[in-house]
């Protein structure tokens, strides 16, 4: 049994201030927080959109749901909590009768009571199963990949989802590692890891680091659904309403950037094409050219946010006539 503080105690939501700026919640206006987490982000919402706004909160992690329903208790009957991907958020507001909503939120980063909890296996600090499976209904975890995944495929995940320059040798490594014995906790992986990347003087990173991000991105399909929700997520929102997604990687901040570029386009026609033949008008407005990232301040009250990067934009509204 865990003896770590309450992990509420320790959630600080990330860009809280620079989140609120871009959603500007008002009065009556209606959230979807698609990766609810510890619900500070949602609780600065209600709060804003008082008396009568309301958010509809999905995570996919149950525990999430359960500290963020105690954080969200002053604002009973503003809210609903459902243990879902946010890639299934347009099917959700469908079933709860929402056409749209006038702010949607996605923080793709992972909570403070995830990476600090031994036994969900997320982080490289603290030793415990090699599980990292956010929703725990799923089959696959870490430790299946860690020991059934040919070495070409980890090869490949250290190298595409984890950008681990040394994934050949690691991979090599790790079979080899498992032949003896499997690897089923956070700290064997560690110290096979640690043979072959050495810290240095000149980063900041944990060994561990890369490889970790990369498997719990695998087990979680982590790319694949926000994919999946970037196709059309533009949908969500009713005209002038608004999207902000707060991504921690360059996998996450390509895809976002990508289809928000997409979404603002005025044609998808090839440059060949003299005429437009797609009928495609533009969906959004960008709001953030640029990411926008932490503050100092902000990095210096919670390392975590440090590689934060935020982008918004805004539906369009149809013009009369």
């Amino acid at each position: 049994m865990t003896t770590n503080p309450r992990p509420e105690t320790r959630h600080l939501p990330v860009m809280l201030s620079e989140v609120l700026a871009l959603l500007r919640p008002r009065p009556g206006a209606d959230f979807l927080d698609g990766t609810l987490g510890g619900g500070g982000h949602a609780a600065a919402l209600l709060e804003a959109s008082a008396p009568a706004g309301q958010l509809l909160g999905l995570d996919r992690d149950d525990q999430a749901l359960s500290i963020a329903a105690r954080r969200l208790a002053p604002f009973s009957g503003r809210f609903i909590l459902l243990h879902e991907n946010f890639s299934h958020a347009r099917s959700v507001l469908s079933r709860y009768g929402y056409e749209g909503v006038d702010g949607v939120l996605l923080d793709l980063g992972f909570s403070s009571f995830q990476i600090e909890s031994g036994e969900r296996g997320f982080s490289f600090l603290r030793s415990g199963p090699l599980d990292m499976r956010m929703d725990q209904r799923e089959e696959c975890c870490a430790a299946d990949v860690v020991n059934q995944a040919s070495e070409s495929e980890l090869k490949r995940i250290f190298r595409e989802l984890g950008e681990e320059r040394a994934a050949g040798t690691l991979a090599r490594a790790l079979v080899h590692a498992r032949t003896a014995a499997p690897i089923t906790t956070t700290s064997h992986l560690v110290e096979v890891i640690e043979r072959i990347v050495k810290r240095t003087p000149h980063t900041h990173l944990h060994p561990a680091t890369r490889v970790f991000q990369a498997l719990r991105i695998r087990v979680n399909g982590e790319l694949e659904h926000l994919a999946a929700f970037l196709n059309d997520g533009y949908r969500l929102l009713r005209p002038g309403g608004r999207m902000v997604i707060l991504s921690y990687h360059s996998l996450e901040d390509r895809l976002v950037k990508e289809a928000f570029r997409y979404w603002a386009a005025t044609c998808h026609c090839p440059p060949q094409l003299q005429v437009c033949a797609c009928r495609w008008s533009p969906q959004v407005r960008i709001l953030t050219p640029k990411p926008l990232t932490p503050t100092p301040v902000e990095i210096a009250l919670n390392p975590r946010a440090r590689s934060a990067r935020l982008r918004a934009v805004e539906r369009h509204v149809p013009r009369e006539g």
